[in-house]
């Protein structure tokens, strides 16, 4: 499960990348209120990343070099033993390409809302693949947030409207 669950650790829609991403975007947004949101975001983002970094860790902890290999991660355990590094489930290591800061206030949020969807969508994915209780509570935790942070990007982004004489951007 761990090689599964590490893409949430620094695949394209996991946390590291969500928290590179909200911590960049905010100091473009427009209101205080929009800044606090994504800091608060990305800041909710890291721990996030600690919590997914711990499950990967438990579960490789102590598991021998035949066990990883048995369980895809041979390729893994040759460069990092069982270190946490991140990475894709399918073995990329994380890149800033999986991260976008435009510039464009409403873009930005656009992408944001479409990133927590993303993740959403990754961790039901986890869950359907796992039947530990240890393993599965955690993910619908972090699921459940990211439906948190997908809300409070819609808040962002009406607000953004607003200020920009309710015009509807998309």
């Amino acid at each position: 499960m761990a090689k599964y669950i590490i893409s949430q650790y620094g695949g394209p829609d996991g946390e590291l990348a969500a928290s590179l991403r909200y911590l960049s975007q905010r100091f473009h947004m427009p209101t205080k209120e929009t800044r606090a949101i994504l800091n608060d975001i990305g800041t909710e983002e890291l721990a996030h990343l600690e919590m997914v970094g711990t499950m990967v860790h438990q579960l490789t902890k102590g598991v021998s070099a035949d066990v990883m290999e048995k369980a895809g991660l041979g390729d893994f355990y040759t460069d990092h033993d069982n270190a946490v590094y991140p990475m894709s489930a399918a073995g990329n290591p994380f890149t800033a390409a999986y991260i976008q800061s435009k510039g464009d206030v409403i873009a930005d949020l656009v992408e944001d809302l479409a990133a927590e969807q993303k993740a959403r969508a990754t961790y039901e994915n986890l869950i359907r693949l796992t039947d530990d209780p240890d393993v599965k509570d955690p993910l619908r935790f972090l699921r459940e947030r990211e439906v948190v942070h997908f809300q409070r990007f819609g808040e962002a982004l009406r607000q953004v409207q607003e200020l920009m004489g309710s015009k509807k951007y998309y």
